[in-house]
């Protein structure tokens, strides 16, 4: 649905605040209440100031503040809000299409810590909002120009409770699994803290549960799922002789995985495990591993690389009727079931990969291994275009061998061995992200210095 009669003449000029995923920032400074408030309105005004909208959030402290005001401004245009509370993003995505709603927005700010809060608007298929649709409601924002109906005829506001049943049915119905397995899953004290552990019982689980009482101060690690921060969930799958263990970020849209031994599974390698399993046309991003391509041309099957960002993602399935799509980071859009990403159904998926075809040291063991590094470099919002059109200028000069350079999304430079390296600016941090991958650690260690140093001089 677009807005009527409107339209930004110049979206250049306006400024932006949807990142790689929703806008997200510090509470009191980025994100305030009138901000909220003002987001529901362009919302409201976007959607011609009628329908309905369903509202989650996640565990943060700040979500029942931004959740009012944003409520109020839908209020205010006309829309009528489906409440659906504390849930997981891909609840509101599942709302959204189940319910015929005609928008989803999720407060969170997924992986960022606990002073950050952030908005994501979700269309009625549970797709994120696309680049033009958040470009008109940047403009609207830019503009504050908002419908503004009369006392009678505001919107109305209620409680949606009975989804989270059908959720739960609708996802158990997605898998199948023979074997009990015992599962330890850490849930950060995330939006998946209470259906994640129910979900894996009810798949026929045993279930160790880690960090699993929503606390919006995490207190039992960061929120972000990395090696770093999971060092609890890898002993205790190793010291209780599970079978598996599951992680999630903070509004359980990923899910990252920790094999038998106690180790965190490579996040290229998981995917393309799951990609080999699930077979056909499958999505990824820019900064996935080559392994994606051997993988699946081993299963006849095809690899097509899009931008980074779950939208973007979900984008290329629709546009390709993909099967599968999902990137590295454990973000995975399952599209036969809906076009959110979903972490506790990509935890389902893992669970029945390992409970049909065995440890999941050994299913990852299968998988080609190639040295990679991922790194970030502080770098402020306003100084991310001066570095990037060095990058685009220049980078490419500091090496040999380069047979292309592929600008879709950020910078990316392959060279004659196979050997790559991504350099983009994160559309959610303030950091510039070097992706790389090589065919020894020593080029992988070469490509990594050449690329920070040649950010840091740029930044200099």
């Amino acid at each position: 649905m677009k807005m009527s009669n409107q339209s930004a003449e110049n979206p250049e000029e306006i400024p932006r605040l949807f990142g790689t995923s929703g806008i997200r920032g510090k509470i009191g400074s980025d994100i305030t209440t009138q901000l909220a408030l003002d987001v529901g309105k362009a919302l409201g005004t976007y959607l011609g100031g009628k329908g309905k909208v369903v509202v989650g959030y996640d565990t943060r402290t700040s979500n029942h503040m931004l959740e009012k005001a944003l409520c109020a401004g839908l209020l205010e245009c006309g829309c009528n809000v489906l409440e659906l509370g504390m849930v997981p993003t891909p609840v509101v995505g599942f709302s959204a299409s189940r319910l015929n709603a005609d928008a989803g927005v999720m407060i969170t700010a997924s992986h960022n810590p606990s002073p950050d809060n952030g908005i994501k608007l979700w269309n009625r298929d549970g797709m994120a909002y696309t680049i033009k649709q958040e470009q008109e409601i940047e403009y609207l924002l830019h503009q504050q120009k908002f419908l503004n109906k009369s006392w009678d005829h505001l919107g109305s506001i209620e409680k949606e409770e009975e989804i989270i049943n059908q959720y739960i049915n609708e996802v158990l119905g997605m898998v199948k699994i023979p074997q009990e397995l015992k599962v330890v899953v850490d849930c950060g004290s995330g939006a998946a803290s209470y259906l994640s552990p129910i979900i894996l019982r009810k798949a026929g689980c045993k279930v160790i549960s880690l960090n699993c009482q929503p606390d919006g101060f995490f207190p039992g690690r960061k929120v972000e799922p990395n090696e770093e921060n999971l060092d609890v969930l890898m002993k205790t799958v190793k010291m209780t002789k599970s079978d598996l263990g599951i992680a999630h970020d903070g509004d359980g849209d990923r899910m990252v995985a920790v094999d038998e031994k106690g180790n965190m599974a490579d996040f290229d390698k998981l995917l393309a495990l799951i990609s080999q399993a699930i077979g056909g046309k499958i999505i990824t991003t820019v900064d996935a591993s080559l392994c994606m391509d051997e993988c699946l041309a081993a299963v006849g099957g095809e690899i097509i690389r899009t931008r980074v960002g779950d939208v973007h993602v979900a984008q290329s399935i629709v546009e390709n009727q993909a099967t599968f799509g999902g990137e590295p980071s454990g973000t995975w859009i399952h599209p036969d079931f809906c076009m959110c990403p979903d972490g506790i159904l990509s935890a389902l998926k893992v669970v029945e990969l390992v409970s049909t075809s065995g440890n999941l040291s050994e299913l990852l063991r299968s998988i080609p291994d190639y040295p990679s590094i991922r790194e970030k470099i502080p770098c402020a919002g306003e100084d991310k275009n001066k570095v990037m059109e060095m990058v685009n200028s220049s980078l490419e000069n500091q090496f040999d061998n380069v047979v292309d350079v592929n600008n879709i999304d950020g910078v990316r430079i392959s060279f004659k061995d196979g050997s790559w390296v991504l350099v983009r600016p994160s559309g959610t941090e303030a950091y510039i992200r070097i992706t790389l991958e090589a065919k020894t650690k020593k080029m992988a260690e070469q490509i990594r210095q050449i690329s920070a140093e040649f950010i840091k001089s740029a930044l200099a």
